[in-house]
């Protein structure tokens, strides 16, 4: 155990500024990076054996890689002032469309049903692509996080997605042509 949290030290004090400096010419914010770092070393401190790890640096570089990835690939959502304008008169306005209450007992009706059947598509795939598809779409795990959490590879968890996303399109065709 004292070896393991030597062998993780000695990594931070090695590495630490080097990978930053790596991870920090790739993203937007310095906050950014600092995450992402946080998130390599939380993945090192995670793992039960290094001894395996043959080369150290290549492997926390490689993370590193996978993180920025995932993190570019993690959607943002907007907040409302990235939808609005300043007018002539220097004053905020936001679109018509979103001034309006588009929502109406049909259109409501519609957005249940749909519910309804997504669920129930969603229910059709094995248990293991539900996993993957619900960890990632409406829990927000990046697909790094989810191969760590079950030990699968990246690949397969990847895999996984993709079926399931495929299921879901065949089985909701009909509703986005409608």
């Amino acid at each position: 155990m004292a070896n393991r949290q030597q062998s993780i030290q000695m990594a931070v004090q090695d590495y630490g500024k080097r990978l930053f400096r790596f991870i920090r010419s790739r993203v937007k914010t310095e906050e950014d990076a600092e995450d992402i770092l946080q998130d390599v070393w939380y993945q090192l401190s995670s793992i039960i054996d290094t001894e395996p790890i043959e080369l150290l640096s290549s492997w926390l570089y490689r993370v590193s890689k996978n993180k920025i990835v995932d993190k570019k690939r993690k959607r943002k959502p907007l907040s409302l002032d990235d939808l609005a304008y300043i007018d002539k008169e220097g004053e905020l306005v936001f679109p018509e469309a979103l001034q309006t209450d588009h929502r109406n007992p049909e259109t409501e009706l519609e957005r249940v049903h749909f519910r309804e059947l997504f669920y129930e598509a969603l229910n059709e795939l094995p248990e293991k692509q539900r996993n993957v598809f619900v960890w990632n779409e409406l829990e927000d795990l990046t697909l790094q996080e989810i191969a760590d959490k079950t030990g699968e590879s990246i690949k397969t968890i990847i895999s996984r997605k993709r079926y399931a996303v495929a299921h879901l399109r065949k089985r909701l065709r009909h509703m986005y042509e409608d």
